[in-house]
């Protein structure tokens, strides 16, 4: 049998880029496979951040941490009834291994920033990577083509290789030249590729796939869209059809409200992420002062974060496109599903003048990286114009994003109607303040091959699929990894350990 590599990568995010650089430096030749035309997965698109123990900023700034006290602090941020369905032994394993992976990152050339705080964490855990999450997938990028890696974008895997005994060998690769090979007479558009030693599956989480979450959470979320668009589960379903078990498919963090992105390239991705100019910007940011990191943030912050369920709590009404109310504010999860079947899958906040004025200053705010920073109104009309615009006429809030002013003015007097009936004060009409579009979105899926720790992935009976091994939202194992920095921790910690572990595994 011919192969080709010893060990081949499907994806090019975060874990795939650590799997294949990690397998590259331990001397193996190897292949990774992305779908999209670029690099960077979900991991190109997040903040950032690692949240790790033990580690050399830590120590740096005086902090006495340990994987065994991180471990304990993050089964306190899902809620009981979830986070009872950790891999309590996996997640302990991961933990044990984050501060590694951290100062191996280091060690590449990246910058952090931090630590920072993260309650219910006990001490600061967060570090940030400078200047932004794209820094991952240029370093990794850079790095792998440096030690003779093989990169192929634009490359759908369709399905695996398997040997009569189940063993994965190889995958089956859509060819965007259009050219056939004798290996694959009858398959059109293809070409297969052989591992000699393995196929690590790092093709993310299925956020954006319907019928994966209809499969497994239900109907009703089916119209919820994911925060990144290509998140479409293509790992799971490869390896579901190898024989893998998935655990906790329909564990997902969401559905939440989200402001849409902005156009074009956001403040973030217009920073060097990479060489002279990245490292100086992480040697300097220590000494930057605060008020000018709080203002960086504050632009992440309008960028990326969803608004405060307080919002709802205090009286802001959610409209549609067709300046009507459509929901129960104050239910969730019902309020995304409500938002996902409206006109463009869209809704806006209204606030009136009261509002306006409560949601100006701490400790009422519109959305916050918690013990960070925090972002109001004036922060939205300043720095995302496209999502927040302020005027004393509600006509004039209608006009500005395309709404009938008429059936908006409609709501608004069968809200106050609905306020006087519960002797609540009518809206302050003498300003007006409209935030959106937003959209419901599911930021990540908990789902993944079930896996050991040697990233093997197993079957329904706890046997390893000889040959497929999973990392980062494909191979969660049934960890429950929320809390900020944890699965980008994940994802480069399972990448950099299951490349080095089956670049040195023998060939039999």
């Amino acid at each position: 049998m011919k192969y080709d590599f010893d060990i081949i990568v499907v994806g090019g995010g975060g874990s795939g880029l650590a799997a294949a650089v990690s397998a590259a430096e331990h001397g193996a030749k190897v292949l990774l496979l992305e779908k999209q035309p670029a690099l960077g997965g979900t991991t190109g698109i997040a903040v950032g951040s690692f949240t790790a123990s033990q580690t050399r900023l830590q120590a740096r700034n005086g902090i006495d941490d340990s994987p065994a006290a991180h471990h304990e602090d993050a089964g306190r941020f899902a809620t009981s009834d979830i986070e009872a369905r950790n891999n309590d032994e996996l997640r302990r394993f991961f933990l044990s291994h984050a501060a590694d992976t951290l100062h191996w990152l280091m060690d590449m050339g990246l910058t952090f920033h931090g630590p920072n705080p993260e309650p219910p964490n006990r001490v600061p855990r967060m570090h940030n990577v400078v200047p932004g999450a794209k820094a991952y997938v240029a370093t990794l990028h850079a790095r792998l083509i440096k030690l003779g890696g093989n990169v192929r974008v634009n490359s759908t895997v369709q399905r695996l290789l398997q040997n009569d005994d189940g063993t994965v060998v190889g995958v089956v690769v859509s060819n965007p030249t259009g050219r056939s090979t004798h290996e694959n007479r009858g398959v059109e558009n293809a070409i297969q590729f052989r591992a000699k030693r393995g196929v690590i599956l790092a093709a993310g989480d299925y956020a954006n796939c319907s019928e994966t979450i209809s499969r497994f959470k239900g109907d009703r979320y089916a119209s919820v869209e994911g925060i990144n668009p290509d998140a479409d589960g293509d790992g799971h379903r490869l390896a579901e059809a190898a024989g893998a078990k998935l655990l906790n498919m329909d564990v997902t963090y969401g559905p939440e409200l989200r402001f849409v992105p902005p156009p074009g390239r956001t403040f973030q991705q217009l920073l060097p992420t990479s060489g002279i100019a990245a490292r100086a910007m992480g040697y300097l940011l220590p000494f930057v002062p605060q008020f000018l990191i709080n203002a960086m943030i504050r632009r992440l912050l309008v960028t990326w974060q969803h608004p405060e369920n307080s919002l709802f709590d205090d009286g802001a009404i959610l409209i549609n496109r067709e300046g009507r109310r459509f929901c129960d504010e104050k239910l969730w999860p019902d309020r995304e599903i409500a938002v996902a079947a409206q006109p463009g899958k869209e809704c806006f906040i209204l606030l009136d003048r009261a509002l306006t004025e409560r949601y100006s200053q701490w400790p009422h705010f519109i959305s916050t990286a918690p013990k960070i920073a925090y972002a109001y109104v004036a922060d939205y009309l300043q720095l995302r114009p496209d999502v927040a615009v302020q005027s004393t006429s509600l006509n004039a809030i209608a006009t500005q994003r395309e709404i009938p002013a008429e059936s908006l003015g409609q709501t608004i007097a069968e809200a106050n109607d609905e306020r006087t009936a519960r002797q609540l004060p009518a809206f302050d009409d003498t300003q007006w303040t409209l935030l959106g579009p937003a959209k419901a979105y599911f930021t990540t899926t908990e789902g993944g091959a079930a896996i050991n720790q040697q990233f093997q992935t197993l079957d329904e009976s706890g046997h390893p699929i000889p040959g497929l091994y999973a990392v980062g939202q494909t191979g969660l194992g049934g960890q429950i990894l929320w809390g900020h920095g944890l699965h980008i921790a994940w994802a480069m910690t399972s990448g950099r350990l299951a490349g080095k572990q089956l670049a040195q595994t023998p060939f039999s």
